[in-house]
């Protein structure tokens, strides 16, 4: 992945449409093989942008 196609904290929090990911502003970032999956992905990704950000703050 380039730097260009790398998530950056304005992306979040991804939502997942069916089996698509996307940012909260509807640009695709991924496909995930079925809806559940796709739920998943974006669960953990959200969950860690908010623990990252947690750690930028507490420092």
């Amino acid at each position: 992945m380039s730097r260009d196609n790398e998530l950056k904290p304005d992306d979040f929090p991804i939502q997942a449409d069916k089996d698509k990911l996307r940012t909260h502003k509807g640009e695709p970032v991924a496909v995930a093989e079925s809806e559940q999956i796709a739920d998943e992905i974006a669960d953990r990704l959200n969950e860690h942008a908010h623990l990252e950000e947690q750690d930028r703050w507490s420092a």
